[in-house]
């Protein structure tokens, strides 16, 4: 009988990626995904993606959605806290463990492991070490499609944000950034692939600088079944 895990789910590709593997290697069974939102926002955390979307894209997924909500600007001491609130319920549910899409920062993985295990839960890194450039043209290659929703401006200009995650843009970034965006140089939200039950649909809405630093590109969701993207035009907007 497969385990139940947690899925720790920000909408981006690492972590569609780490649950096509996880669902691929049929250990486990997915209670929910676990999202953190920005109640000031209505949006998830750093991703900056409206709570609509990411509620079209669990259900597309088929998975039960459980949201996290903090406040704008909250502290460590106040995410914990809230996370352990809601692990802990779970875990009186019988589900012991968490899975993440983390790739190689070891002092992340650390963290995750330490806050878990004082609640008695483990973590589960189904991609963990694998090599980026791969990973990241593998993502390509299975079907999946993600806009790029955040740029940190320190590594990647304003032209990267709401642009596709495809072979193009793997070509374009710089080389001392990591074609996963590993090191939080940019964040993503998958609307399709082999793991949905059917494609998600939206349109570009404004950019926005925050914080000084990044790059935020608003996703507007599009009702009636009819698309405003296409996989042979640009999707960023000027």
């Amino acid at each position: 009988m497969a385990k139940k895990v947690l899925f720790a789910w920000s909408g981006g590709k690492d972590g569609a990626m780490a649950l096509y593997e996880l669902k691929k290697a049929g250990d486990y069974g997915i209670s929910a995904l676990l999202t953190t939102v920005t109640r000031d926002y209505g949006r998830i955390s750093m991703h900056g993606v409206r709570q609509s979307l990411l509620v079209q894209q669990t259900t597309s997924l088929g998975y039960p959605l459980k949201q996290v909500y903090i406040s704008k600007n909250a502290s460590n001491e106040e995410y914990e806290a809230k996370m352990q609130e809601t692990l802990e319920k779970y875990l009186k549910a019988g589900v012991s463990t968490v899975a993440f899409g983390d790739i190689f920062l070891e002092d992340l993985r650390k963290y995750r492991e330490e806050n878990l295990l004082k609640i008695g839960m483990n973590a589960v890194f189904p991609i963990w070490k694998r090599n980026t450039t791969e990973l990241s043209h593998t993502f390509v290659d299975l079907g999946f499609k993600a806009v790029i929703t955040c740029v940190d401006s320190k590594v990647l200009d304003k032209g990267f944000v709401g642009r596709r995650f495809d072979a193009q843009f793997l070509s374009d970034l710089p080389s001392h950034v990591d074609p996963c965006g590993e090191n939080g140089e940019f964040h993503s939200f998958v609307y399709d692939g082999p793991i949905f039950k059917e494609r998600l649909f939206y349109k570009l809405g404004d950019v926005v600088l925050r914080d000084n630093r990044f790059y935020f590109c608003d996703l507007i969701p599009f009702q009636n079944g009819i698309s405003v993207i296409s996989d042979d035009t640009p999707l960023r907007t000027s």
